[in-house]
């Protein structure tokens, strides 16, 4: 599978280096600055606080950064909403393969087992190695994964299914001019994570900082 140079350069800018550091480094930086850390995008924030996480199960980064991802999600505030938005402007696979993918998100999301398929789609594609041509293809994974056949079908057909793909595409599009790589963070609508300007960072200083945007106004 080819990517352009410019979301190769995209993937390990975002900090690939710190996914190499031991888990208990301790956090090195004092105090997070505009510029550095974060990009303001918006003049204001969203009414209630939230995490955008932008990313495509086609990209080896975000396939990698999934713990990080996962500790942001575990420690953000009990009212901070955390969503993961699904691009297909991955080069070399075709913006609706990679929609079948965000359905397939949907579909695992509804069955309140996103978790564990969200981690079969990505084994499937960086493990496995597998070329996807349809739904289909995620329809096999999903069943290998326990999920009945049926009800796959049902869901792919399904109004809520659709109106969450549907969702994820307003996301995106919502925001593309500020999501130019992946994985990108979003936070309140205002922030925008910067991982890749502070060769200090560790990945708890990314999971706090994403944290600390948060708890922002």
């Amino acid at each position: 599978m080819q990517y352009t140079q410019k979301y190769i350069m995209g993937f390990f800018a975002l900090g690939l280096f710190a996914l190499l550091l031991p888990m208990q480094a301790c956090s090195q930086v004092v105090q997070w600055e505009e510029g550095t850390h974060y990009e303001i995008i918006s003049d204001e924030a969203t009414a209630k606080p939230e995490v955008k996480e932008f990313f495509s199960f086609w990209c080896p980064a975000c396939y990698r950064f999934e713990p990080i991802a996962k500790q942001i999600e575990n420690k953000l505030a009990e009212d901070v909403a955390f969503d993961k938005v699904h691009v297909n402007f991955m080069g070399g696979i075709g913006p609706d393969i990679q929609d079948t993918a965000t359905k397939a998100m949907m579909i695992g999301r509804s069955l309140d087992k996103d978790e564990a398929l969200n981690a079969a789609i990505f084994n499937y594609i960086h493990e496995q190695r597998a070329i996807v041509t349809s739904l289909d293809d995620w329809r096999k994974v999903f069943v290998v994964n326990g999920v009945d056949g049926e009800e796959f079908d049902k869901l792919a057909k399904s109004f809520s299914i659709n109106s969450l793909v549907a969702r994820n595409k307003n996301e995106l599009e919502a925001n593309r001019a500020n999501v130019t790589g992946v994985p990108t963070f979003i936070v309140n609508g205002k922030y925008k994570a910067i991982f890749s300007r502070d060769r200090s960072m560790t990945m708890d200083d990314m999971v706090n900082l994403v944290v600390w945007l948060s708890e922002q106004d």
